[in-house]
């Protein structure tokens, strides 16, 4: 009978992933009658086209990148999510809801920001707008902690499209891969495929056997995988609900 070990090893050295359906999130996720299914926000999801993901109530619904992924693998579907996305704006209507209009309250940026900077509280104030982003988060606590994807202007109304996840651990940079379970922990080298912020989950390549797994990231150049790392995704998850 083989040891906890030995079967944290075959998973991490030698047994291959499981691998899903190769899918590809849309560019711009609709649906049309108030239930975001898997077709809804990928291209190619075959017979899971279906399968239902969240409930859409309003003109617009934001999901956690981290469940979707985790809805996805669960009906057989693949998504590397290899740029980072921490959540997935859904609009309502065949086309896509319009973005709203009027004299609406919006987050805005508090001042001139680079690409590349850290949003810190302080970044963001309540402001009236004539008209409000599709993606507009209605919590600072969604943008605080992202990165500028490019210069953003002081005034202008916060979008989901202009932040993004801080990378820790980049695409082709060789890492800690560590397998957590029952107080055995097992480390080995692994090249990441595609790069993350902590607590998001990434391809990671076994440097000696050339084996795909995904892992979560923990920490600059760092990422787990077992039971340990889906704890953390669990967490992670339910930490960013809780402050919406």
């Amino acid at each position: 009978m083989r040891t906890l070990a030995a079967l944290a090893a075959s998973l991490l050295v030698a047994g291959p992933a499981l691998a899903g359906q190769p899918v590809t999130l849309k560019t711009d996720a609709t649906d049309a009658d108030g239930v975001v299914t898997l077709g809804d926000l990928f291209d190619g999801a075959g017979a899971a086209a279906k399968v239902p993901v969240a409930a859409r109530a309003g003109a617009v619904v934001m999901l956690d990148a981290l469940a979707v992924q985790a809805a996805a693998r669960r009906a057989g579907l693949d998504w590397s999510n290899a740029q980072g996305i921490r959540r997935i704006v859904v609009r309502g209507g065949p086309s896509g809801a319009a973005a709203q209009r009027g004299n609406v309250e919006v987050l805005t940026w508090a001042r001139n920001i680079m690409a590349g900077e850290t949003i810190q509280p302080a970044d963001l104030v309540w402001g009236k707008a004539a008209m409000a982003p599709a993606d507009a988060p209605n919590d600072p606590d969604m943008v605080v902690g992202l990165a500028a994807k490019r210069a953003l202007r002081a005034g202008a109304a916060v979008a989901g499209r202009d932040v993004a996840a801080q990378e820790v651990v980049k695409a082709g940079e060789v890492i800690t891969l560590t397998y957590d379970a029952d107080g055995i922990t097992l480390a080995l080298q692994a090249k990441a495929v595609s790069g993350g912020g902590v607590g998001e989950v990434i391809n990671v390549q076994n440097v000696s056997s050339k084996k795909v797994v995904q892992a979560v990231v923990t920490g600059p150049g760092q990422a787990a995988a077992g039971p340990a790392a889906d704890q953390m995704k669990l967490l992670n998850r339910n930490t960013r609900v809780a402050l919406r």
